[in-house]
């Protein structure tokens, strides 16, 4: 079990006992994870299950097949951080999947609670109440577990400039430029014009996400700052 290093509360906000359960039950985690990502992927539209579904159905069945690795975001963010934990457990830590994970739940953790929250009326009144609150309070555990990668990796650079560049190009692809069909965030039950407090849907979307993304990439080198002061001092 890796020693608590002491970073700031604001940076290591979960208390040390959180963070060794967490660790301890890394294998726990990872199963967690990869159900958490085989039902994504079936909540974006792969459907192996039930037999009577088309394969291939819902989001999937309207995205061009070369953006697919960008639509299904929290799955991909839960896929990354069970490898980045399995890493450490095989005793072959990677950093490029740590970065990977802890952009990826810190991101989406919080937006789609943020985006169930400013679309709570769409989403209420299309989506079933238990599953509503599932995606809210499962989301919110992504960002809980993001915050204890900082015990096990070390956040180099280049680690977090690969992040950067694979989750600001999905903010690219998903509200800005879409290179190939329409947007490709997460569909929403309402149009991207629709009007939502003086603004669009579209923009209020992309306003937390653009965000989210600075600030995961202020979190993950500041992780590495205080790291390394703590060394040298």
């Amino acid at each position: 079990m890796p020693e608590s290093e002491g970073l700031p509360r604001w940076i290591a906000p979960l208390p040390t006992w959180l963070e060794n359960v967490g660790l301890r039950l890394a294998w726990v985690v990872v199963a967690i994870n990869l159900l958490g990502t085989a039902f994504g992927f079936w909540y974006y539209g792969f459907h192996p299950l039930p037999l009577s579904d088309p394969l291939i159905t819902w989001q999937f069945a309207t995205e061009p097949v070369v953006m697919w690795p960008f639509v299904p975001d929290s799955p991909m963010a839960t896929l990354f951080i069970a490898l980045a934990f399995a890493s450490w457990k095989l005793g072959r830590p990677n950093e490029y999947l740590a970065a990977l994970a802890f952009f990826g739940c810190w991101k989406l953790g919080l937006w789609t609670p943020y985006v169930l929250t400013v679309f709570a009326d769409a989403f209420l009144s299309t989506t079933w109440g238990p599953l509503y609150a599932f995606l809210f309070v499962s989301h919110l555990a992504m960002v809980v577990e993001a915050f204890v990668l900082h015990r096990v990796f070390e956040f180099p650079t280049r680690a977090v400039a690969v992040a950067l560049a694979w989750y600001g190009f999905n903010d690219i692809v998903d509200y800005f430029v879409p290179i190939v069909g329409d947007p490709h965030h997460t569909a929403f039950p309402l149009a991207d014009s629709a009007v939502v407090a003086g603004t669009t849907a579209l923009q209020l979307a992309a306003a937390g996400a653009v965000t989210l993304t600075f600030l995961a990439t202020f979190f993950a080198f500041a992780t590495r700052v205080e790291k390394e002061k703590l060394r040298i001092a």
